[in-house]
């Protein structure tokens, strides 16, 4: 899920946007709600919540013992969306804390955003409505992750193809009512870490070929054309991918390996058309390296019987 950040409550500052806040998970615990976290952000950075007045007197929450680390976004990989199907990735992190923080709390929230932009205030961010799983390795550490999901149809533009970055921030308000209409800030735990991970979103890409005519005698000429297209989360469909450089690659029968015969540049529409002459049996075959905002594709092989 997505959300775009329309309250400037700490501008400038380190924020929780867009997290996605859990409710309690025991009997008489607190309900944390997306406003709480947001008070308490607000309040490390000396304004006031929604409003990003200066409140100089206001206490601020003390800094709790927690801190991010080993964070991995898709497995290091990128994420590649399409046009129709929504895309699940993990977000994998360990979390270090002082022997006094209790993780388990229903009072203690924790989570890991990705976000583009300045910062996750004013960026556009993705979150996981699902707390983190956790699993200690010590009394004083845990490796956890949690699962996000995004949606073409709903959730993305073309100019989310980008690098993202990931936010934590660990809360603890065990030592008063966040539903106090008085809350006593000094009493509240934070840790906010930023940059502790960055992945790239990208457009799925796809990639054609066609090689004719077939069968060909050899010393003949052999016309290769395909296209090159990706993406647009701005109406969910393909479009051509254009001005690219692909290479129009040989794999001889019997080989496994391909060899780069020349590069062509796709067309206004994408498009990819060039000639060779035939030499032997085998695969023909266009491969593209990808960009920042589009991945790395492959046609499948077109078999070429040379007579």
């Amino acid at each position: 899920m997505r959300i775009r950040a329309t309250v400037a409550a700490v501008s400038g500052a380190l924020a929780l946007s867009a997290l996605a806040v859990p409710a309690a998970q025991a009997d008489g615990g607190h309900s944390l709600g997306r406003a709480d976290v947001l008070k308490a952000i607000a309040a490390a950075d000396g304004r006031s919540a929604y409003t990003g007045s200066t409140g100089e007197d206001d206490a601020q929450p003390y800094p709790l013992d927690a801190s991010f680390s080993n964070t991995k976004i898709n497995g290091g990989k990128p994420v590649v969306v399409g046009t129709q199907n929504a895309v699940k990735f993990k977000v994998t992190f360990t979390i270090t804390h002082g022997a006094d923080v209790d993780l388990t709390s229903p009072d203690t929230f924790m989570d890991v955003e990705v976000y583009r932009g300045s910062d996750p205030v004013m960026g556009e961010s993705l979150y996981s409505e699902d707390e983190p799983s956790c699993t200690a390795t010590s009394a004083t550490q845990a490796n956890c992750s949690l699962a996000i999901v995004v949606d073409p149809r709903y959730d993305l533009e073309n100019a989310d193809a980008a690098t993202w970055k990931a936010y934590g921030a660990v809360i603890d308000f065990s030592k008063i009512d966040p539903n106090a209409t008085d809350i006593d800030w000094s009493k509240v735990g934070l840790a906010e870490q930023d940059g502790i991970a960055s992945t790239k979103l990208q457009r799925y890409s796809k990639l054609t070929v066609n090689a004719a005519p077939e069968p060909v005698k050899k010393g003949k000429t052999i016309t290769v054309t395909g296209a090159l297209t990706r993406a647009s989360w701005d109406d969910l469909r393909y479009h051509g991918y254009t001005k690219q450089p692909v290479k129009l690659q040989f794999r001889k029968k019997g080989s496994s390996t391909y060899t780069t015969v020349k590069t062509v540049t796709s067309s206004s529409t994408g498009s990819l058309k060039t000639t060779v002459t035939a030499a032997s049996d085998g695969y023909w075959r266009y491969s593209f390296a990808g960009t920042s905002t589009t991945p790395t594709v492959n046609a499948a092989g077109d078999y070429v019987d040379v007579q």
